[in-house]
C-alpha cells in the first residue's frame, strides 16, 4: 500500500463512519499483487443487510482518467454481487470529472472533500470550493505567456487539427511547451488527439477557464495624455499601429472591442494600446503623447512577452488589435462595463 491509499481509507471509513444507518464497518485495503481490484473495499450493513464498497484509488483524477476507470469500475462491482457500490478515489476531483462519476452511477471521494456516494437511501453529498495548491499551480501554468501561445493558436479554428512541429512553428514556442500543453488538455478532455493531429474538443470549457484564472500580459503601463480625439485620433493611430519587424503597436480591450464587436459603454473607457519598445516610440509621435501622472486619455503596455502580437488581427484596413481571444479576456479582466463587452464580443465573435 502507499500513502494515497491509505490516506483514501482512511477518508472513506471517515466519511462512512458518521453515518448512522451504517453499523459494523470495515474498511480494508486489498494486498498488493498483479491482479489486485479494487484497491479498497469497505463491508458493512445497513438495515440489517450486508453490502458491500468497491473503491479505486486514482493518482489523477482528471476527467480523461476517469472516463478510463468508470466502465472496468462498474463491471466489477457488478460481478461480485448485486448492489455493490462502486466509488471512485483520488486527491481531487474537477467539476467536470464529478459530472462524468454522475453520469456513469459511480461515486466519487476526494481528498479535499469532495463526495458523492448513495445507496440503500443513503445519500452522501459534499461539495468544496478548495482546490489543491498542486492543480492551481497546474492551471496557472496552463495559461502562462508561452502555453498561452500555444492556445491562442488553437482557439483560432478548435476543428483545425495540428501536429505538433507545426503547433510549434505557428505558436513559436519549444516542442517541450507544445507537448506539456497538449498533455494537459487531453487530461482535462478539452481536447483530443488523433492521427490527423491535436484539436480542440472543449473551446468553451477552456475559455471558461482562462478567464477565471487570466492574468492580463506582464509589461509596464504607461499613461499619457493626447489633443487627439474622435476621427483625429482614429486616423493618427492608424498611422502608428503594425506588426512590423520593428515596431509593434496593436489596440487592446475595449479600443479592440470598438472595431471587432463594437459595444458602447457609458462612459467610454480610456483607449488602451499593447506596443513593444520602438512601438511606444511611434505612438508617442503620432498621437501627440505627454506624459500624465492622473488625467490619463491613453493607456500604453510595453509587453514583455510578444504572443498577444502573434494572434493580433486587422479588422479593419490599417487597424491593428488583439485577437478575438486576448480582446475577450482582457475586457472580462476589465471590470463591469468590460464583462458585459465581454459577453458581447463572445456571442458575435467566438461560438464554435
Amino acid at each position: 500500500m502507499n500513502d494515497l491509499e491509505v490516506a483514501a481509507a482512511d477518508g472513506l471509513r471517515s466519511l462512512l463512519a458518521v453515518v448512522p444507518a451504517i453499523q459494523n464497518l470495515d474498511v480494508s485495503i486489498q494486498p498488493a499483487g498483479p491482479d489486485r481490484r479494487p484497491d479498497i473495499v469497505a463491508r458493512f450493513f445497513v438495515g440489517g443487510r450486508p453490502r458491500i464498497l468497491l473503491a479505486e484509488v486514482k493518482s489523477s483524477g482528471q476527467p480523461r482518467h476517469v472516463r478510463a476507470a468508470l466502465h472496468p469500475l462498474g463491471q466489477r462491482a457488478r460481478a461480485v454481487a448485486q448492489g455493490v457500490v462502486a466509488v471512485l478515489i483520488a486527491p481531487y476531483f474537477s467539476e467536470d470529472a464529478r459530472a462524468l462519476c454522475r453520469e456513469g452511477g459511480v461515486g466519487f471521494l476526494d481528498l479535499e472533500g469532495n463526495c458523492r456516494i448513495a445507496f440503500d437511501g443513503v445519500f452522501i453529498e459534499r461539495i468544496t470550493l478548495s482546490k489543491p495548491a498542486v492543480v492551481r499551480r497546474d492551471l496557472k501554468s496552463l495559461f502562462k505567456p508561452k502555453s498561452a501561445r500555444v492556445l491562442r493558436v488553437l482557439l483560432r479554428d478548435p476543428r483545425q487539427p495540428w501536429k505538433v512541429i507545426d503547433l510549434t512553428r505557428a505558436a513559436v514556442v519549444s516542442v517541450g511547451h507544445v507537448s506539456n500543453v497538449r498533455a494537459a488538455l487531453i487530461d482535462r478532455e478539452w481536447a483530443v488527439a488523433d492521427p490527423d493531429g491535436l484539436r480542440l474538443t472543449g473551446p468553451d470549457a477552456l475559455l471558461d477557464h482562462w478567464r477565471d484564472h487570466f492574468e492580463p500580459p506582464a509589461g509596464a503601463d504607461e499613461r499619457y495624455h493626447t489633443p487627439l480625439e474622435g476621427a483625429a485620433f482614429d486616423a493618427a493611430a492608424k498611422a502608428a499601429l503594425g506588426l512590423g519587424d520593428g515596431p509593434k503597436a496593436i489596440l487592446a480591450s475595449h479600443a479592440a472591442a470598438r472595431w471587432i464587436a463594437p459595444f458602447a459603454p457609458a462612459p467610454a473607457p480610456v483607449p488602451r494600446l499593447y506596443a513593444n519598445q520602438e512601438g511606444v516610440a511611434r505612438l508617442r509621435a503620432a498621437l501627440q503623447l505627454q506624459s500624465a501622472g492622473r488625467g490619463e486619455t491613453v493607456i500604453i503596455r510595453q509587453l514583455d512577452d510578444d504572443g498577444p502580437f502573434l494572434d493580433a488581427i486587422e479588422p479593419a484596413p490599417g487597424v491593428f488589435t488583439t485577437g478575438r481571444v486576448q480582446t475577450y479576456l482582457d475586457l472580462a479582466a476589465s471590470g463591469e462595463p468590460g464583462k458585459a463587452a465581454a459577453d458581447h464580443l463572445r456571442r458575435e465573435t467566438l461560438r464554435w
